[in-house]
């Protein structure tokens, strides 16, 4: 969803469009921003890299919030992977029995090297887990340990929100204006409530405003934080 898409949504909500608002475009953008960086915490929306495998990866220029998981850019016995590992049996064993000339002769010999070769990839994460990664926030490093070296990394992280745009989901872009909106409606109720107007034919709204921000905030906020699906990692 665009910037002004966003601003038009919380001008709709707070003056329909019959009265003026006291805040202009420039500010309500600085508003969504903000509210872009608390929903930071929480947004789980993750995107994939492939990049060339090194035990230590240069990520300065890398704009992201945070690194999720790291995978293995192709699968065991790849015609583009020849890290020398050991391709598993019951996956070779599932192609011939389903091939033309395939019987579930020898099976059982199959499914005893597939016991061994589970005992042994457990002896070895024991003493090596693969694929475990520890990020370096100040020097912008990824350490990857890698039982067999893969010739590519894939890497699942969290962007960093600069852009409304970013956004497709339906469930974030509600959570987002409702979230601008809510401090939108604070700005309002600071700005009404800073003096008071005596004798006034009428009344400003700014007290009973003031206390609907607070409170749809604290209520968005308790929302996310209940129902937040994002772990980072820390080692």
């Amino acid at each position: 969803m665009k910037m002004q898409e966003i601003i038009d949504e919380i001008k709709l909500e707070l003056t329909g469009y019959t009265t003026e608002l006291e805040i202009d475009d420039t500010v309500l953008k600085s508003i969504v921003n903000k509210s872009l960086r608390e929903l930071e915490r929480y947004w789980d929306e993750s995107k994939f890299v492939t990049v060339p495998f090194r035990t230590c990866i240069d990520l300065k220029g890398f704009d992201h919030a945070s690194i999720v998981k790291v995978y293995r850019a192709t699968g065991y016995g790849s015609a583009d992977e020849s890290d020398g590992k050991m391709v598993d049996p019951v996956y070779a064993q599932q192609w011939m029995v389903f091939s033309n000339l395939g019987t579930m002769y020898n099976l059982q010999d199959y499914i005893l090297n597939y016991a061994s070769w589970c005992t042994m990839s457990q002896i070895r994460n024991t003493m090596s887990t693969d694929l475990s990664f520890r990020e370096d926030k100040h020097d912008c490093k990824l350490y990857i340990n890698a039982n067999s070296a893969p010739t590519n990394i894939t890497i699942e992280y969290i962007p960093k929100l600069t852009d409304p745009d970013e956004i497709k989901d339906e469930f974030w872009i509600d959570i987002l204006i409702r979230l601008a909106t809510a401090y939108t409606k604070i700005a309002l109720g600071r700005i009404r409530t800073k003096y008071v107007l005596n004798n006034m034919p009428y009344t400003i709204d700014g007290d009973k405003i003031l206390e609907e921000g607070n409170s749809e905030l604290k209520e968005l906020r308790e929302t996310l934080r209940t129902n937040s699906n994002l772990i980072f990692p820390i080692d």
